[in-house]
């Protein structure tokens, strides 16, 4: 193994869709699948993080939608709120166990508690394997 191991910080996603607690969930759904993402973090007006909205968070937000015929509610209302995340200095063996034990496909990242990134299982996997190519 390396002396000096990599960061997230350095194989993380910075251009990412983000959206605000107050979006309607409809405009939200709109947003992902537009973009193809499975979720997105949610910043305040600050840009703060304060929840991820993902396809199962708005799953919820159509099958409410199907009973009352109309959708209704803001990303606030179906988002997860105080996300698991990680620190941008993580190096990337210690981000992998992480991703290992846990069901979360990716993980909000910050650097001195601001939200800087995004990592996702593809990224972690994509640096793990460029290393034995």
């Amino acid at each position: 193994m390396p002396d000096t191991l990599a960061r997230i910080g350095a194989i993380m996603k910075t251009e990412l869709v983000t959206l605000s607690p107050g979006t309607e969930i409809v405009q939200a759904v709109a947003t992902l699948l537009a973009a193809r993402v499975s979720g997105a973090c949610v910043l305040d007006a600050e840009g703060e993080l304060v929840g991820v909205l993902s396809k199962r968070d708005c799953l919820k937000a159509a099958l409410n939608a199907s009973y009352y015929k109309q959708w209704g509610g803001t990303v606030a209302d179906y988002m997860s709120a105080d996300p698991v995340t990680l620190d941008a200095e993580l190096d990337l063996i210690s981000a992998c166990e992480i991703m290992i034990s846990s069901p979360y496909r990716r993980f909000p990242v910050l650097r001195h508690g601001r939200f800087v990134g995004q990592l996702s299982r593809t990224d972690l996997l994509e640096a793990l394997s460029a290393q034995w190519r």
